[in-house]
């Protein structure tokens, strides 16, 4: 890697140009060169490079280009994390940066939804080393709520049934309490009734399943798109996905596919857990992590997950030791 200008190594990762293997704590890592990056020159800028860019048509710096390198949306940092004596995160080291989607792979039982647990504040987990940073605050410092209404949101691979609550009623008060928190004037019910309809529309939600208690009798493919109609209304800036096409057949997985993909953008990014190739056949990710045993083992491009659908993760086990 010595002849590569000073390029920072999760943009060449997007590129498809380098993988990392086996992650170390303390931050030591072996790059593997894939393909040869975008050519350097003396008069292109970094940001030249990346894109491949012929650099007598530079790009003028903005402060956004300039986060696209220096501030990702969500930092995690050296993350440990137990339930009563079980460690199960083993030291976490993730970088996303804004517009970007990242996929974690990994057998059962490997810490993949511990991990997005953590980042949503559940109590039963306790936090024994590390840091996570959501658009530079201390994510780990902040209640649920307060982690909601700075920008992040789960779906949750089993969404919780409430009775008695009407899933517009649970909609509106979601929305408006984020508003609230942010400092914002709460939306009007023609407003959002106007909001929920144009979103719904996308995911072939009707106006029925709307008045009905929130997930109560909900189909699996109808949790999940409720799931994606709270994303859609939120307007969250990162969004984590556990496991969103469990319990989806192949038409409720295009659907809500779809209207994710439609929610992708600069100032958004997601990170998705799945055990399958299948969704990133429909949602394509920019990078592709596989976890083993509390931690991240491997990073690659997209064919990084084709590899894990054709030979398991065999090769994977022990690689975190």
């Amino acid at each position: 890697m010595s002849s590569l200008p000073e390029i920072n190594v999760i943009e060449l990762l997007e590129l498809g140009v380098v993988r990392i293997h086996n992650r170390k704590p303390g931050g030591s890592a072996s790059i593997e060169l894939k393909r040869p990056p975008p050519p350097a020159s003396n008069s292109g800028s970094r940001l030249d490079v990346i894109e491949g860019r012929a650099p007598d048509k530079p790009m003028a710096a903005t402060p956004e280009r300039a986060d696209k390198m220096t501030a990702p949306i969500l930092e995690i940092r050296n993350l440990h994390a137990r339930i009563e004596e079980r460690e199960i995160l083993k030291g976490v080291n993730l970088i996303i940066p804004p517009g970007k989607v990242h996929a974690i792979m990994g057998r059962n039982g490997s810490g993949k939804s511990t991990l997005s647990y953590v980042l949503a504040g559940k109590e039963d987990y306790e936090i024994t080393e590390g840091e996570v940073l959501l658009n530079g605050q201390n994510l780990l410092e902040m209640d649920p709520s307060e982690r909601a209404a700075a920008g992040l949101f789960q779906a949750f691979q089993y969404p919780i049934e409430i009775p008695g609550v009407a899933t517009m009623t649970f909609l509106k008060a979601a929305m408006n309490a984020q508003r609230k928190a942010r400092g914002e004037v709460e939306m009007s019910t023609p407003d959002f009734m106007r909001a929920v309809k144009i979103a719904g529309t996308d995911l072939q939600i009707d106006t029925g399943m709307l008045k009905r208690p929130l997930n109560v009798g909900f189909s699996g493919g109808e949790k999940k798109r409720a799931e994606v109609l709270q994303m859609a209304l939120l307007q969250p800036k990162m969004c984590i996905l556990d496991e969103t096409d469990s319990g989806l057949d192949i038409d409720a997985l295009q659907v809500v596919s779809k209207s994710i993909n439609a929610l992708r953008s600069v100032g958004r990014s997601m990170l998705m857990i799945t055990h399958y190739q299948r969704l990133l056949n429909h949602i394509v990710p920019d990078v592709v992590h596989v976890f083993s045993d509390g931690k991240i083992v491997e990073s690659g491009d997209k064919d990084l997950a084709l590899q894990l659908e054709a030979k398991g993760y065999a090769d994977f086990d022990g690689a975190a030791a």
